[in-house]
C-alpha cells in the first residue's frame, strides 16, 4: 500500500488506518461522529494527500484542458480554481477535478482511484498540443483544514494573510524556503482551506499547527475518512464512486451547473442531447423514516417496482435523521415524492428532500 507523508503522524495519534483507494489512510482518530461534531464546531485537519496533483505547463495547456473538462476553464484568470468533470466521448464522467489557473501553469487536483486513469487519458489526448503534463502527487503532501473556525485559526498561525481569500480562489508563496499552495474550498459544508506542501514538510508543518493551536487555545484536531463522508454527505457533494461514474453523466448527476454546453469539450455532442431529451434519471435526496440506514447498492422502489438505487447512505450526525442520496427515475425525483428502500430484505418508508441536507449558517 501506499502511504502518505503524514503517516507517522497518523500513528502518533492512534489513527485506525484503513485501505482506501492503494492508500493507507486513517478512517478515525477517536470516532467518527466525534471528528464530524467537532468539525461542524470547531476545526478539523484531513490528510487528503492521496489525491492526484497534475500539472499542465506550456503553450497549449489552457487549449488543452478546456477540451478535457466539462467547465469553461479559460475564462478563469489566475488565482482562481475551477470544479469540473472530465468525461468519456458519450459522457460517462471518467473522475470530477478541481482546476486551478496559476500565471504560468494549470494544477488539477483529482481523486486517489482515478489519478492513474486520469494521467493514461491526458497522455491519450495530449497528441498534437504542445504541453508538458507533470505528476506531482508524490513529491507533496495535502491537507484539509475544515470548520466555521478555521479562517480565524489560521489567519492567525499562516505566514500569509488568508481573510481576503475568496472562495474558489488560491494563494501561492514561500515559507521556510519550501512553496505552498493555500485554497479556500472544501468537502464539508463548512468554511475551509486546502494547503499543498513538499512532502518533506508535511509532518513538521502538521505537528506544528496542531501544537501551536492548542497553545492559542483554538485547537485544530485531526479528523479521519469516516467523518469527511458523513460530512460530504450532509453537504449534498458527491462521491466518485457513488453518486459519479462511467455509468452516467453529469447531468444526471445533478452537477449540470458544472458544464458549460457552450463550448466544445470531450463529451459535449453527447451531453446536448441528454438535455435536449431529458436524463431518464437523477441523483435525489432521501430522508428515510425509522432506525435502518440505507447503504450503497440498496434499491428503491415505488408500487412495488425497483426505480432506483441508493448512492450513499447514513444516519446524520446534524440532523440526527437517516438519510441517502440516490440514482432515481426522473419523474419521481420531485422533492415529496413518497418510495420505499429495502435495506437487507426490509422496506423502509422514504420521501424525496431537497439537496444539500445541510446548509451552515452565513455569517
Amino acid at each position: 500500500m501506499l502511504q502518505t507523508p503524514l503517516i507517522a503522524f497518523h500513528r502518533e495519534q492512534n489513527a485506525r488506518l484503513v485501505e482506501f483507494a492503494g492508500w493507507e489512510m486513517p478512517v478515525m482518530y477517536t470516532s467518527i461522529v466525534e471528528e464530524h461534531n467537532y468539525t461542524r464546531q470547531h476545526c478539523t485537519i484531513f490528510d487528503v494527500s492521496h489525491m492526484g496533483r497534475v500539472e499542465f505547463r506550456g503553450p497549449d495547456a489552457e487549449k488543452l484542458l478546456e477540451r478535457l473538462n466539462t467547465r469553461n476553464i479559460g475564462s478563469a484568470g489566475p488565482g482562481m480554481c475551477r470544479y469540473s468533470h472530465i468525461c468519456r466521448e458519450d459522457a460517462g464522467i471518467l473522475d470530477d477535478v478541481i482546476v486551478s489557473k496559476a500565471e504560468d501553469y494549470f494544477l488539477v487536483v483529482c481523486n486517489a482511484s482515478n489519478r492513474e486513469k486520469l494521467l493514461g487519458w491526458f497522455n491519450q489526448q495530449r497528441r498534437g498540443y504542445n504541453v508538458e503534463i507533470k505528476d506531482r502527487t508524490f513529491e507533496t503532501a495535502m491537507v484539509a483544514i475544515q470548520g466555521p473556525e478555521a479562517a480565524e485559526t489560521l489567519g492567525r498561525l499562516l505566514p500569509i494573510p488568508i481573510a481576503d481569500l475568496k472562495n474558489y480562489r488560491f494563494k501561492t508563496g514561500s515559507a521556510l524556503g519550501a512553496d505552498y499552495f493555500i485554497s479556500r474550498s472544501g468537502y464539508t459544508g463548512e468554511d475551509g482551506f486546502e494547503v499543498i506542501l513538499p512532502a518533506q514538510m508535511a509532518l513538521m508543518a502538521v505537528r506544528m499547527l496542531i501544537s501551536q493551536s492548542q497553545e492559542m487555545g483554538r485547537p485544530i484536531r485531526p479528523a479521519g475518512l469516516g467523518a469527511r463522508d458523513t460530512l460530504r454527505l450532509e453537504a449534498g457533494m458527491p462521491l466518485y464512486g457513488h453518486e459519479l461514474s462511467e455509468d452516467w453523466d453529469s447531468i444526471t448527476a445533478g452537477q449540470e451547473w458544472a458544464v458549460d454546453l457552450s463550448k466544445e469539450f470531450i463529451g459535449q455532442p453527447a451531453l446536448k442531447r441528454i438535455k435536449e431529451e431529458g436524463p431518464r434519471r437523477r441523483i435525489a435526496g432521501f430522508e428515510l423514516e425509522g432506525k435502518r440506514i440505507a447503504r450503497q447498492g440498496s434499491l428503491i422502489l415505488s408500487n412495488g417496482q425497483t426505480v432506483g438505487v441508493v448512492t450513499s447512505g447514513t444516519l446524520s450526525p446534524t440532523l440526527g435523521k437517516n438519510i441517502a442520496m440516490g440514482l432515481l427515475r426522473s419523474e419521481l425525483a420531485q422533492p415529496g415524492t413518497r418510495v420505499e428502500i429495502d435495506i437487507r430484505g426490509q422496506r423502509s418508508p422514504a420521501s424525496v428532500i431537497p439537496l444539500p441536507f445541510y446548509k451552515r449558517a452565513k455569517k
